[in-house]
């Protein structure tokens, strides 16, 4: 068995802490899945600094606990309706310290150097419940339903020959991925602080307004003008069985793209993502067609989850804002005419999937959250009108994009990652996720670009693959397909 400890951390300062405090949950934490979030990030440092690191590590995480107030403690009605995360003053979070990197566990758990050879996929992690607090794995479990009081976050630092695995838990009511990057280059501050200066570390300020979520609040409206909503939504029966993909997307072959799909007079600007994206999305498109059989005169369903962090004005909120600070833009909402998986597939120009793509985007602007939050406040049961995305058709895509979160860039002192990734037990169908660019011995060195993981039908990955068209821009990184 692996050598394993745990700790009960009290956020610094705790004796000084009201004996209850009550974080509301903001009108646009509802509309996200009743789920636990994982994220892995990976550190190489030598075997003599491991011993150093977790002091850091576990002071580094009371002091930025005493920030990011709402991950220590537990979810529950508040006394005024809704739900809130509740932190009693003798509240903890979990931190455990494993160590896989005796003589005995060699063959049993990867080495840094193993990981990094498979580009850090899930396959080469193996069982994931090995890296993970439990019940906080990733997934719809009963622990994470309000109704039983989940814990909201915990922490696990692996210690493996070479580094380290660092998982970090949290409930997703509590944080979206933009969120959970603006407490870990906290948390990366703080620990590079104390690194530094350990008897006397000079931490880095921290905005209390990151907690104020009231600007993406909306009070309910009166008893009488509220509906139940929607019913929940179910899996959509035709799916099928699924893997993630990771492939690359050098620096070089997305400007190959982005010339690709630019308008050839130039009458408008797309970015770099409009691109790829839409190249992405006629080729997945193009080969679940096939799988599926479907009408090519239906219009399909292209969506995109947008962090509003940058885009809200009035007034503007902190990047580092706690909570779930997203729109998320869809082709059914009616900003632009949807297009046919005729026209997705080959018919229209790649630059008109280039700028309905960026159409989505340009509208997701301040006034449409606010029209969302003023139409989710008549909504009794606002958990049901989560969008499953399992329960969209076939063919629809479904883009979640990470390139912010900068994980390379957040230097703990002791090390900077080298990668996050997201384990998961489940693949979800059509999703595409962005992740940022490799900074830390990126593999294709100055050519480096961003990471895709897509979840695509098992049947026709071969295909997908194969496509001299597809492969022409994107570089398999996935040891685990066979």
């Amino acid at each position: 068995m692996p050598k394993l400890e745990t700790f009960e951390l009290h956020p610094e300062g705790w004796e000084s802490d009201p004996e209850d405090e009550r974080f509301k949950l903001c009108t646009l934490d509802y509309c996200v899945p009743l789920v636990y979030l994982n994220y892995a990030v990976f550190f190489k440092f030598l075997d003599a600094d491991k011993l150093k690191v977790v002091p850091v590590l576990k002071r580094g995480l009371e002091v930025m606990l005493s920030q990011c107030r709402q991950l220590c403690g537990t979810m529950e009605a508040h006394p005024d309706g809704g739900l809130c995360f509740h932190k009693r003053k003798d509240d903890t979070v979990q931190f455990h310290v494993q160590w896989l990197d005796g003589p005995e566990d060699e063959g049993k758990y990867p080495s840094f150097d193993e990981l990094e050879k498979q580009h850090f996929n899930q396959l080469a992690m193996g069982d994931i419940e090995t890296w993970c607090v439990p019940p906080m794995i990733c997934g719809e479990r009963p622990e994470a339903l309000p109704e039983n009081n989940p814990k909201v976050a915990a922490y696990k630092i692996s210690f493996i020959r070479g580094g380290a695995v660092l998982l970090t838990h949290h409930h997703h009511y509590a944080n979206d991925v933009m969120g959970w990057a603006g407490a870990l280059h906290q948390l990366a501050e703080n620990c590079a602080a104390i690194w530094k200066s350990p008897r006397n570390p000079d931490f880095p300020p921290w905005d209390p307004t990151c907690l104020d979520t009231s600007r993406l609040t909306k009070p309910d409206a009166p008893e009488d003008q509220l509906t139940d909503g929607p019913p929940p939504p179910l899996p959509h029966p035709d799916h099928r069985e699924r893997q993630w993909l990771l492939f690359h997307l050098s620096k070089s072959k997305t400007a190959e793209l982005k010339k690709l799909a630019s308008p050839e007079d130039g009458s408008y600007w797309i970015s770099s993502y409009d691109a790829y994206m839409a190249y992405i999305w006629r080729y997945l498109s193009k080969h679940r067609s096939k799988l599926f059989k479907r009408d090519l005169s239906e219009k399909l369903l292209w969506s995109e989850s947008v962090d509003m962090r940058k885009r809200l004005h009035d007034p503007p909120v902190p990047r580092r804002i706690q909570g779930n600070v997203l729109f998320l833009a869809s082709s059914t909402q009616g900003f632009v005419p949807s297009l046919t998986a005729a026209e997705v597939i080959s018919e229209a120009p790649l630059s008109k999937l280039a700028w309905y793509i960026r159409q989505l985007t340009n509208n997701s602007t301040q006034e449409n959250v606010d029209a969302a939050l003023t139409a989710i406040s008549y909504v009794r049961k606002k958990q049901n009108l989560c969008q499953r995305i399992d329960s969209f058709p076939p063919l629809s895509s479904v883009v979640t994009d990470w390139r912010d979160a900068a994980v390379s860039e957040a230097d703990f002192g002791f090390a900077k990652p080298h990668a996050f990734r997201i384990p998961m037990t489940f693949v979800i169908p059509g999703v595409v996720g962005v992740y940022p660019v490799r900074l830390i011995d990126p593999p294709a060195g100055e050519d480096e670009g961003n990471e895709l993981e897509i979840g695509f039908e098992k049947e026709i990955a071969k295909d997908l693959i194969e496509d001299p068209e597809w492969n022409k821009y994107f570089e398999l990184r996935d040891a685990s397909f066979k």
